[in-house]
């Protein structure tokens, strides 16, 4: 659309330098009658008249209709500036909106003028009757079929959802406005009305009498009813708005300083704001008879504590001790105690006494419910775990004891789920920062049952790729604990971890091993498993026991079962070299590979061992120097593995799904890889 601010017009000496404004045209005509100049327009203004010619009939129609807009723009925006009579206004706003919706103009502004003249008018009146309200409310609806409102619409729309969440106009004239917001805007940080506006439609379909069904039903309506969402944008944009809502219900203790001290100031012990002190290391209580013990035995060294309650959250406040360096070296440089850790406290102060008020608590419950309902969608499952991975929650939430009930249904739907994109996403984000995992293991501040989604979780991630040392490591360092409870009371998953730290010698305490041999023994279910562990070790020494061939290669077509049966029939301690080129073994072999100590060459040429194998090898076959993996299905998931395999010289990868990237990360973490063959694949 061209529309033009000012003329400039011919003389026979040259241009004129007066303009004429589009408020002085008093009309636009196209001239028509015979022998007229072609491609011409007349514009009518005081004192006469003014001929404008266009290079070709397309561009003389775009100049007509511009002007014209424009005019009457000019006279709208003059007649809603001063209004008298509110009937005359809507009968104006009508008028403007059907003149928008038949311009033959195509511009995004010739829909957008309409609604800033209006937003104006409305922030300029804000004592209209709730009758106005609607009125105007319903003679704008066409023109937002297609457009987001301004800023200043969302407001005047947001005080009328609060309002009046019960009128129609919420569902049959904002429905279609918020469901395109869903769907079609890039960042609610540009347009944060945006977001206010759909939070409070959410917030007025709550009121009506079904509540949260109609609630549900919108949600259903967003989704789609197939099995995948159209709209890439959708859950994104509502996750966005259940996060802003959870935290507004949060603000008052966010901001408030006066009447309830923050959270960083109660782990530092102070009550109220004349009470706060420099700051000091703290040592929180744990209720663990381990820790307890430790504890007592250190604070013999060390000058006597000083106890401080605050609210329902204890904390211990040591002063400064010079034999305390490391922890006065942390407090000189200000940083924060890791968030999950300070909230692991005694079982009875474990939550924070936090009141929301009624409204709050409404948002909350509404919000909540809303997460609930994405969890339960199979496609959306793996983009909401992503965006909750790095629990993008206030503090103060994570301490409210029925923010954390609630949202536990959430992380159980990621607990339950077999894919590993979602499970995954129960694990910090990063290294050094607690995730979900830990957030709802026993000891941490969500934990409010006797660990059974603490081993669902455990499950599920030791099903997948997490059944690594590095894991069990893990495990054992901070939850044997709560594994060696669990195992007490017969629950298998955590028989088995206990078995697999066995195994895999995660365990080097004799003590700790021989409690947790007693505790295996002391039900039916981990008594049988551990004396499966018991044969087991038994045929690993007699695999690993010096002796045997030094190269194998087992016939084409051989199973997984097929290997395990050789593998059992004799020792192979001196084996180095096993090719399984052209058999159809999988990863499941790999449990079988990794009790080979001296092998050095592998040949997985044209098997169907995948990435779940790879990762198995590289935690157990870290002198492995040869290996052959052309024409498996391995992708960058498993490669990028080997990057811990530190003496592979030869690695043939040739038919594989490499990409250049991972290819570059490999050669650059492999210092000793000399041979590598990249044919047939992206990196080559």
């Amino acid at each position: 659309m061209l529309i033009l601010s000012l003329f400039v017009f011919l003389q026979p000496t040259g241009y004129m330098e007066n303009s004429i404004s589009y408020s002085a045209i008093e009309d636009v005509q196209l001239l028509s009658w015979e022998n007229a100049p072609k491609y011409c327009l007349q514009l009518t203004i005081p004192g006469g008249t003014v001929l404008l010619q266009a290079a070709n009939s397309y561009l003389r129609d775009q100049w007509f209709h511009s002007l014209q807009w424009k005019k009457k723009i000019y006279k709208y925006k003059k007649v809603l500036s001063n209004p008298s009579r509110w009937e005359v206004v809507l009968k104006e706003i009508r008028t403007l909106v059907d003149m928008a919706l038949n311009s033959p103009l195509q511009d995004d502004s010739i829909h957008q003028a309409p609604l800033e003249i209006v937003s104006k008018l409305l922030s300029e009146n804000t004592n209209l009757t709730t009758q106005d309200h609607e009125s105007i409310i319903v003679a704008i609806a066409p023109l937002l079929e297609n457009n987001h409102p301004p800023p200043d619409l969302c407001e005047f729309f947001c005080k009328h959802c609060r309002e009046r969440p019960r009128s129609m106009v919420v569902i049959e004239v904002f429905t279609p406005v918020v469901q395109r917001i869903l769907k079609h805007n890039m960042d609610f940080g540009k347009c944060p009305r945006l977001r206010l506006f759909t939070q409070e439609y959410i917030l007025a379909l709550n009121e009506l009498n079904a509540g949260m069904e109609v609630v549900k039903k919108f949600i259903h309506s967003m989704h789609g009813p197939t099995g995948q969402c159209p709209h890439p944008r959708v859950l994104p944009n509502l996750v966005a708005v259940c996060l802003a809502a959870i935290y507004s219900c949060y603000e008052e203790f966010i901001n408030s300083r006066d009447n309830s001290p923050s959270l960083k100031e109660i782990r530092n012990g102070c009550q109220q704001q004349c009470d706060r002190k420099p700051n000091l290391p703290l040592r929180l209580l744990h209720t663990s008879p381990d820790l307890v013990s430790q504890e007592a035995t250190l604070s013999e060294s060390r000058l006597k504590s000083v106890i401080v309650t605050s609210n329902e959250i204890h904390v211990e406040v040591e002063r400064n001790n010079t034999a305390n360096q490391k922890m006065t070296a942390n407090v000189g440089n200000d940083s924060e105690p890791n968030l999950i850790d300070c909230l692991m406290v005694s079982p009875t102060c474990s939550t924070m006494s936090i009141e929301l008020s009624a409204q709050a608590d409404r948002i909350l419950g509404c919000y909540v419910e809303i997460l609930k309902m994405l969890s339960d969608y199979d496609d959306w499952r793996p983009a909401l775990a992503s965006l909750l991975q790095p629990i993008p929650f206030p503090k103060e939430a994570l301490a409210h004891e029925k923010f954390t009930k609630e949202l536990k249904y959430v992380i159980q739907r990621f607990a339950e789920d077999p894919r590993q994109e979602v499970h995954s996403c129960l694990l910090s984000v990063r290294a050094g920062k607690d995730g979900w995992f830990q957030l709802y293991s026993p000891g941490g501040v969500a934990c409010d049952d006797d660990g059974e989604l603490f081993a669902s979780m455990v499950h599920i991630l030791m099903g997948s790729c997490y059944k690594t040392k590095k894991f069990l490591l893990s495990l054992a360092e901070n939850k044997l604990g709560p594994c060696m409870l669990l195992a007490l009371r017969g629950n298998q998953t955590m028989v088995e971890i206990l078995c697999l730290m066995l195994e895999y010698n995660i365990i080097d305490n004799n003590d700790t091993q021989l409690q947790i041999i007693s505790t295996l023994e002391s039900t039916d279910v981990g008594k049988r498993m551990y004396e499966q562990l018991c044969d087991r070790q038994r045929e690993l020494k007699e695999l690993q026991r010096k002796g045997g061939p030094t190269r194998l290669t087992l016939p084409s077509k051989s199973t997984d079962a097929d290997l395990a049966r050789l593998l059992s029939s004799g020792s192979f301690g001196n084996l180095e070299n096993l090719s399984l080129a052209f058999t159809n073994v999988t990863s499941a072999c790999a449990e079988h590979l990794i009790k080979l100590p001296s092998l050095k060459q592998l040949n997985l040429w044209s098997t169907q061992f995948g990435d779940a194998g790879l990762r198995l090898l590289s935690e157990h076959l870290t002198m492995l120097q040869v290996l052959n993996l052309c024409e498996t299905p391995v992708t960058d998931a498993g490669l990028l593995a080997l990057s811990s395999m530190k003496s592979l010289c030869s690695l043939n990868m040739n038919s594989t799904k490499l990409s250049a990237d991972t290819y570059e990360d490999l050669k650059a973490k492999l210092p000793n890889l000399k041979e590598v063959d990249v044919r047939y694949t992206e990196a080559w």
